[in-house]
């Protein structure tokens, strides 16, 4: 295929990089970033778009995928797909497909789990919105950039998917960095914490896959003096996005919205910026219990 690709940082870079090695001709914008091997640099996003079969987005915010789609839109061709794989509000991503479809393109909004190291060895996960068949179009891509693509229903469920698995996510890192914490004070190795909890009913992926402890479990960021791995204030975006949506749809997620609270905390008034987001486990290590 003929491939657009727009916002070549940390994540889009390496997707890139293995649509090309993949045989794929892409054609890559980035303000920064620079170019991947095998990926053609384009003067401008619109420039990247032109002719394109498919166009993938990997941005920061809702604003600038408003403000790219408002640019490239008009320079896609007839039926190609619009393919935003960023992680935004729910709004942004349905008003960003509602702009390409009035163009008679087809539009999907696939944000990923995994991180750098999923996106370098082309294994994240896609949790995609949009219509079926512009998922099929674009299926083979997801198959090289990653393990897993799961359609999950009109635009903007690909958003809703991520923001609710990554509420998951933040709230049960803290539960497991908490309670590393709470097993050194009470005396437990924490060799024989993880031996019990990965096997028991305490189990999550923040304990079995991503464990917070250094030398416990698979390798992790822990284990490289947390650096991210999944930074903090990337965690802390994702949790402001779920109480976002949790306002919106009049919800009740008092764990989300105090682990929006706890990451705030440590990425904007202690050391967390920068760091991989299971670096709360050495901050609860140096708490004492208020009061």
């Amino acid at each position: 295929m003929k491939i657009g690709f727009i916002g070549l940082g940390n994540m889009g870079g390496p997707m890139a990089a293995n649509l090309a090695k993949a045989g794929h001709e892409v054609a890559g914008f980035d303000l920064t970033a620079p170019m991947p091997d095998g990926v053609g640099k384009a003067a401008s996003a619109a420039e990247a778009a032109a002719g394109a079969e498919v166009v993938i987005t990997m941005l920061p915010n809702g604003a600038i995928l408003r403000a790219v789609a408002a640019e490239i839109v008009p320079a896609m061709q007839p039926g190609a797909v619009f393919c935003d794989c960023s992680t935004v509000d729910v709004e942004s991503a349905r008003a960003a497909a509602a702009r390409a479809q009035a163009a008679g393109l087809g539009a999907l909004d696939a944000p990923v789990s995994g991180g750098v190291g999923g996106a370098t060895a082309g294994t994240l996960t896609f949790m995609v919105g949009g219509s079926a068949e512009a998922f099929d179009t674009v299926k083979p891509l997801f198959d090289i950039m990653g393990q897993k693509a799961v359609h999950c229903g009109v635009s903007g469920a690909g958003q809703a998917a991520k923001i609710c698995n990554n509420m998951i996510l933040g709230v049960t890192m803290i539960a497991t960095c908490e309670a590393f914490a709470l097993a050194d004070k009470l005396g437990l190795d924490r060799q024989k914490m993880f031996d019990v909890v990965s096997t028991s009913s305490g189990y999550s992926w923040s304990m079995n896959a991503y464990c917070p402890a250094p030398g416990v479990g698979p390798q992790s960021p822990a284990d490289n003096g947390y650096k991210p791995g999944f930074a903090a204030e990337l965690m802390l975006k994702d949790l402001r996005l779920s109480q976002q949506a949790a306002e919106a749809a009049d919800a009740d997620t008092p764990m989300g919205e105090l682990a929006a609270a706890l990451y705030a905390r440590f990425v904007e008034d202690e050391d967390g910026k920068g760091r991989d987001f299971s670096a709360m486990l050495p901050r609860f290590e140096k708490r004492h219990r208020p009061g």
